[in-house]
Order: C-alpha cells, then structure tokens, then sequence
C-alpha cells in the first residue's frame, strides 16, 4: 500500500472522530505522530472524538502536543481545545482554557457564551459579549443569537434593545436563527408588539419562529395562539409537537376539540409531550374526566412528565392521597414531582411529611426550585416556626436559589412577619428592586398584624402614589390594621375610596373589618348602619364582631339587637 499523506490521515482521523469512533481516531493520530508532521488539522481531527470525563486525560496529553508541536498560536487547534475541555470537563476548564490562550476569534467567543447561556450564566455570556466588542472581534450570527438568549434569561428589556440595535447595524434582523432568538425575546419579555414586528422581519421562517411566537401569546392565554396556527397551516408551514403544545396552552373547550381532531389528522395522538398539555388543557377547561380519561394511555403512567400532568389534576381535584400514591410509582421522580407531592402534603395538612419528602429529595441530590421553597416556607408559617423559616431563608442565600425571586421574596416577607420577625421582613421589602401588588399587600399585612397600624395604613399610601391600584387583597389588609389600630377616621375613608376611586366592589370580609373597628371603638349606631347597607345578609362572624364590641362598651341595647341576630344566625 502506498504510503498515506497527511490529508489522507487528517480526513481519516476527523471521520472516525465525529462518528463516535474515538479509538480508532486515537490509534491513527499516534501512527500519524510517528509518520508525518502534524499539521493544525491533525488535532483538530482527533480532538473531535474526545467528547466525555473519561477520555479527559487523552484530551490533555492532545493538549500538551498542541503546545509541544508550536500550535498553541493557531487559532482552529485553540477552539478545538476549549470545545474539548467544555465536553470533558465542564465550564470552568473551557473558560481557563480561552482565558490562558494568547489566539481567539469569533469562534473561541461564540464557543464559551453559548457554554455560559446553557449553563444559565446569562450575566457572564453578556459581558464576554462586550468584551468580545472591546477586543475588536466581530460577531456573527451564532454570537447575536447566544446573547440574545442570554437577554431572554435576564429578562432585562433594555439590554435585548441595546443588542437588537447591534443586530439591525448589522443587518441581521432578517436571518432566520437570530430573528427567532429575537422574537422569543420580546416575547417572554411581555412585549408582544415587538415580538410580533420582529417575526415579520424574517425572511425564511420556520417552524422555531412560529413557536416563539405562538408561544408568547400562548402565555398571555389569548386566543390568538390558535390564529398564528391556523396562519402556519394555510401558508404551508408544519407544526411540531412544540406548537401544539403551545398552542393548547390558550385553548378554550370549542377550541380545544378542534385541536384534538387536528393534532388525531397530523399523527401526533401519541406523542407524549402532546397527550401531556391535552391532558392539561382538558383539566384547565374544567373538564377533568376528559382529562383523566388518558390516564388509560399511560396504565401504569409511570413517565415523569404525564404522571407529573396527572397528579397535577389530582391536586387540582383535592385528591392528595392519589397525588402521593402515583407519584411513588416513579423510579426517578424530577423536581416538579417532588414539588407536587410536598404541595399535596403541605395542602393536606402532613406538615411533618412535607419536611421529610424534603430531606428525601436532597438525598437524591435534586436540588429545590423557587416552587419546593414557597411550599416549605408556607409551612414554616403555619407552624410559626421562625427557626425553620430562617434556616431556609439561609438555604436560599447559600444555593443561589434566585434569591431575588419577586413571588420568592414575597412569601419570605410573609413568613416573618407571621412568625413576629418585622425587622426581617422591612428589610426584605427595601432590598427588593422589583415589588408588585402582592409585596406591598403583604408588608401591608404583617405590618397590621404585628401592631403597626399607622404604618401599615403609610404604607399603603406609598403603595398608591407608586401607581399599584390596590385589589381587594390589599383593601382587607389596610382595614384589617385600621380595626386593630383603632383608626375609624382611616377605616372609613378607605372603604369610600374602594368603590369609589378603583371600582372594587366590597365583600363579606370588607364589610366585617368595618362593623369590628366601628364596634370595637365605640360607633354602634353606625357600625348597625353599615350592617343595614349591606348588599348582602350579614353571616354569623360580623354580629359575633358587633356583639363582642357591645359588651366591651356595654350598650344594653345594642347588646341585645346583636345576640338576636347572632341567635337567628
């Protein structure tokens, strides 16, 4: 046979190596070495089948001929290395890797902000995004389409507009993978008018566009999802199974049918991850037997996700027993499992098995979410446990668990109100950069609570001049201070203004605040009169509250009005 060139080896060596056949690429690179000189290519090839932990140690001694052979300069065998590094060992190696190196192209750069974005590090895929600029090395489309995902982790609006403004100097709007990228974007940044405007910029869209798009109204439950489907269809486009599933998200039950036939005519009846979000979607109409009636499909449903949809239902239904009892079928249950089974036990008042499937789920190494950690804080403050609650605030701080969570945050300040800790739940509240409704309306809550009226009744005022329009959750609070403050000036005022100035319609437990604080104060004649104005009979608790404030002041008369109506209740 005649002698083989270095080509011929290269070609040989990177074939075996992208087809997962690394031995024999090993074996031909060390008869190479021996053979010939080795040119950049030569690594480039090899080090395309080093791909796990285990073939780390082949990777480094690769490395070291790099240096050895004068190639550590060439910038194909450097982006080959930080590839290696990233599959063999993980982010840290790889970014070592590209930091040490002295060559780097848009390559190298694009290789470790996409590692970043996987590894859901968006604040650091942006900055090396910025960095790259500073080192005069252009991006490509690869690049904008990584930092804008990384824009879309962050969900920070003006950063993605920034980067959308590089991409429109660029003049890459147009492209398929960026303009998808930018359009998911917009879309989980609530900003569907752009989402939609960037959509329509692209030239050859296909199935990845539709569905950022769909998606993004699919999450808004707006009907339009099912028009963008119908859109795709008449201009040729095929759904996937991520389309439907999107677009079942929205669907109301005249819809939903229509879908089911659709999804039945295009082959996907059986595909998992669809009969998953129909299960969903028959639950969400109210038509649950619709939904269980798949339970069939998967006898025994021991996969995670249908089984997750399933006991989802079952808690939905206050089955809580069923929840447990499928959810322990599971050989390797994922965080939503456990997620559902703590909420069924802590919904079911197992307060101590919530704290156990706790220590289960760290056993198995799964690590808590945003949704284990309400369940248990929630549980903490039912028990008033201060302690506990702490302690896993201090879990929360150590793990990084997206400590700065609005609905996390919100729990939090909470639990230590409930639990008499106000100093914590202030200073919570202050720290926070993105408060909604439900954070004002639990500082408004504790502060009340724990005796803090003329506070609380401030705070709420804040909350107005902010812009939150209070819901009925913040009005019950404020009265609620008021009637343990004493305020009946503020009282009053605030329940005129409900109506009044937000068209919030008081309700039973609006009205008892009320005939509490006016009887608890010494206004009998007029907490009667709010009982008289009532749009509703008036239940039990509020002539227990009306009663309770005569006997206080001892009005005879009142008294006696107040255990008739009680009797009669």
């Amino acid at each position: 046979m005649p002698r083989k060139s270095l080509v011929t080896f290269n070609s040989m060596i990177s074939i075996f190596g992208q087809h997962g056949f690394a031995e024999y690429s090993m074996a031909l690179f060390r008869e190479l070495v021996k053979e010939v000189p080795l040119s950049e290519y030569s690594f480039v090839g090899v080090l395309s089948g080093v791909l796990s932990e285990r073939d780390l140690e082949i990777g480094e001694q690769i490395h070291g001929l790099v240096i050895k052979n004068g190639f550590d300069y060439n910038v194909l065998a450097v982006n080959s290395l930080i590839n290696m590094y990233l599959k063999c060992s993980g982010i840290r190696p790889a970014i070592k890797m590209f930091e040490e190196v002295p060559a780097r192209d848009v390559v190298s750069f694009n290789t470790i902000i996409g590692a970043l974005v996987k590894s859901e590090k968006p604040e650091m895929a942006v900055e090396l995004f910025l960095r790259m600029s500073m080192e005069g090395v252009l991006p490509s489309q690869t690049t904008f389409a990584h930092v804008i995902n990384s824009c879309t982790g962050l969900r920070i609006l003006m950063c993605g507009k920034s980067i959308h403004a590089k991409i429109i100097k660029n003049a890459l709007e147009c492209d398929v993978v960026v303009g998808s990228a930018l359009v998911d974007f917009y879309a989980k940044c609530d900003n569907l008018e752009d989402a939609h405007h960037c959509f329509y910029k692209i030239f050859d869209k296909n199935v990845v566009s539709w569905n950022a798009l769909i998606l993004g109204y699919a999450n808004k439950c707006s009907s339009t999802a099912v028009f963008l489907l119908i859109d795709m269809l008449q201009l040729g486009y095929l759904p996937n199974e991520f389309t439907f599933s999107h677009v079942l998200k929205s669907s109301l039950t005249l819809e939903l049918l229509q879908l089911h036939c659709l999804i039945i005519r295009m082959g996907y009846q059986n595909h998992q991850y669809v009969l998953s979000s129909l299960m969903s979607s028959y639950a969400k109409n109210g038509l649950i037997s619709d939904a269980l009636a798949f339970v069939t499909v998967f006898n025994p449903p021991t996969d995670v996700v249908p089984s997750n949809i399933i006991a989802g239902i079952y808690n939905r239904c206050g089955w809580y027993h069923e929840t447990v009892k499928l959810l322990s079928l599971l050989e390797e249950p994922d965080i939503v499992s456990w997620n559902i089974v703590i909420a069924a036990c802590a919904h079911n008042g197992y307060y101590k098995e919530v704290f156990e499937l706790f220590q289960h789920m760290r056993t198995a190494h799964i690590l808590p979410d945003n949704y284990t950690l309400v369940s248990l804080l929630s549980t903490s403050t039912k028990f008033c446990n201060l302690a506990l609650g702490s302690s896993l605030h201090g879990l929360i701080i150590k793990t990084n668990i997206n400590c700065h969570d609005t609905f996390l945050c919100n729990v939090l300040i909470d639990m230590y109100g409930k639990c008499g800790c106000m100093e914590s739940s202030v200073k919570l509240f202050d720290r926070m950069t993105d408060r909604n409704l439900i954070t004002w309306t639990a500082l408004i809550s504790v502060l009340g609570l724990n005796g803090f009226a003329h506070d609380a009744v401030k705070t709420f005022r804040e909350m107005e001049l902010q812009g939150f329009k209070p819901d009925r959750v913040a009005f019950i609070a404020v009265l609620t201070a008021c009637r343990h403050g004493g305020f009946v000036r503020e009282g009053m005022e605030l329940f005129g203004q409900m109506k009044k100035s937000y068209g919030v319609d008081p309700e039973m437990d609006h009205y008892h605040c009320m005939v509490d604080l006016l009887a608890r104060c010494g206004h009998h004649k007029e907490a009667e009169k709010m009982i008289a104005i009532m749009p509703f009979p008036p239940n039990a608790l509020i002539w227990r509250s009306f009663l309770e404030g005569c006997i206080r002041h001892k009005t005879a008369d009142y008294q006696a009005l107040g255990l008739t109506q009680l009797t009669n209740n």
